[in-house]
C-alpha cells in the first residue's frame, strides 16, 4: 500500500499541531492553589495562608549585633564605632551625607542647607557642645529612629552607611575644632605649601 502525498502531508500537520497544542497546556500558570486570603476547608482555622513558624526570621533580618545595628552596647549608646575607622568609611561617610543628611544640615554641617534656607525648621550645629559630647551611637540613633522634627532613615540608609556617616559628622566635628598642633607634620608641610 502506497501513501499518497496528500496522506503524508496530513500525518506530518497533524503530527505539527499536536505538538503545538501540547505546549499549550500551562499547568505551572493553572495549577489547583489557594487565591491569597481565600477561604480554606482543609486547615482547622479555615485560612489558606499560614502563620509563620514561632521565632521566623526574614533573611536578612538577623540583627544579633546591637552595636552596629542599634548603636548600643549594654543598652547605652556606643561611644564607638563598629568597625575600624579608615579613609575608606570616611570617604563612604561623605558622599552618603552630601546624599541624605546635607540637604539639612549642609557640606559643614552648619545646619543652614537648602532646605532650611526653603523655610524648613534649622537643625543644630553639629560643632555645638551639646553634639561634640554627644556618643556616637547619639547620631547612628538619630539617622534610625530619628529626633525632633528629622525623620528617621533606616529605610534609606543602610546600618553600615550610618555608621559612615557618623564617623563623617566626627570628623566635621574635629575638623571645626581641630589645633594646629593637632595637625601631622607632613600634612601641615603640604598645606602651607599650598598656600597662596
Amino acid at each position: 500500500m502506497m501513501l499518497s502525498l496528500g496522506d503524508i502531508l496530513r500525518a506530518a500537520l497533524t503530527v505539527m499541531a499536536i505538538m503545538a497544542l501540547s505546549g499549550c497546556v500551562q499547568k505551572m500558570a493553572d495549577q489547583p492553589r489557594y487565591e491569597p486570603l481565600e477561604a480554606s476547608d482543609f486547615f482547622d482555622d479555615g485560612r489558606s495562608e499560614r502563620p509563620l513558624v514561632e521565632g521566623t526570621i526574614a533573611r536578612g533580618q538577623l540583627q544579633l549585633d546591637d552595636h552596629f545595628f542599634r548603636g548600643r552596647v549594654n543598652g547605652e549608646l556606643a561611644t564607638t564605632l563598629p568597625m575600624k575607622m579608615s579613609l575608606e568609611l570616611l570617604q563612604r561617610g561623605q558622599q552618603r551625607f552630601n546624599i541624605f543628611c546635607a540637604p539639612c544640615h549642609d557640606r559643614a554641617g552648619t545646619g543652614s542647607g537648602m532646605i532650611v534656607r526653603r523655610g524648613y525648621a534649622k537643625p543644630p550645629h553639629f560643632a555645638i557642645d551639646r553634639l561634640r559630647e554627644a556618643p556616637v551611637g547619639h547620631f547612628f540613633d538619630v539617622m534610625t529612629n530619628g529626633y525632633r522634627q528629622m525623620p528617621d532613615y533606616a529605610a534609606q540608609v543602610p546600618p553600615a552607611d550610618r555608621w559612615a556617616i557618623a564617623a563623617y559628622i566626627r570628623a566635621l566635628q574635629f575638623s571645626q575644632h581641630a589645633s594646629r598642633d593637632e595637625v601631622p607634620a607632613a600634612e601641615l608641610t603640604r598645606l602651607e605649601g599650598a598656600a597662596p
